[in-house]
């Protein structure tokens, strides 16, 4: 698996210098560094997509101040790794038996 990055805070401002050269595979945490939400976003919609969860009222996380990333070559390695990372840590907002 690709390292994450170091732990930025979650608002526009900082979501606009996250890469968008390569998919992504991006963990939401709140201030205790506790796991809300792990998603994927795809080459060229990752600003879009983080956006999304500040957002649009279906897509927030309730209580997301940071954010870490890792880069993936494909989206398929991407996916596989959220898959991994959704079953290992059961982050409170993602779906439960998504995969």
């Amino acid at each position: 698996m690709s390292k994450f990055s170091n732990a930025r805070k979650f608002n526009k401002t900082k979501i606009k210098n996250i890469p968008e050269q390569k998919p992504i595979l991006y963990r939401l945490q709140n201030n205790a560094g506790d796991e809300l939400y792990d998603g994927v976003a795809k080459r060229g919609r990752t600003q879009e997509r983080l956006q999304e969860h500040l957002t649009l009222k279906k897509e927030k996380i309730p209580g997301a101040t940071k954010v870490k990333f890792a880069q993936f070559s494909s989206i398929v390695e991407a996916k596989k790794a959220e898959k991994q990372l959704i079953k290992k840590l059961e982050p409170r907002f993602n779906k439960q038996n998504k995969y």
